[in-house]
């Protein structure tokens, strides 16, 4: 399979906690299965609040104190991803309304859109936003996307 055949987007609202979050936890999962030189894997924010900024200082300590490096700037989502990724993965119902509305207007759509939870063998079907909780919230963040970007990576790899 053509590497360009694999692509992951990672969305939420704003792309400082738990996109850049799902983004950094899927490419350290394929990096330690040997993979993810066949994956393009990126995160974006389908607001324009926060675009250019780093992640979340919060995000940023938590993916640290489990050995995860994060680099990443937020940006928006562009009508380009929907025709580019393979996979369009979101946070919550919000992410998901805006993404298939702009789907739904992009050319050449190629995307499925889908809330990155309902990979979660625990059935946690919505990764709630972090941004107004502690460091607890950041945690489970973490742990959520860990579950579900293994389950994800399995089922696509």
């Amino acid at each position: 399979m053509a590497s360009s055949n694999k692509s992951v987007l990672f969305v939420c609202l704003g792309n400082i906690c738990r996109s850049p979050i799902a983004e950094a936890v899927f490419r350290k999962l394929a990096t330690e299965r040997g993979v993810v030189d066949q994956w393009r894997i990126d995160s974006a924010a389908t607001s324009t609040y926060e675009i250019g900024s780093s992640p979340d200082y919060r995000g940023q300590a938590c993916m640290r104190k489990h050995g995860i490096t994060m680099s990443h700037i937020a940006r928006q989502v562009t009508n380009d991803d929907f025709a580019s990724f393979e996979h369009i993965l979101c946070m919550d119902e919000s992410n998901l309304r805006d993404l298939n509305r702009r789907a739904s207007k992009a050319k050449n759509c190629r995307s499925k859109v889908d809330l990155l939870g309902s990979y979660d063998p625990h059935k946690q079907l919505i990764i709630e936003d972090p941004y107004y909780g502690g460091d607890e919230d950041f945690e489970t963040v973490y742990q959520q996307c860990v579950r579900c970007c293994k389950a994800f990576l399995e089922k696509n790899s």
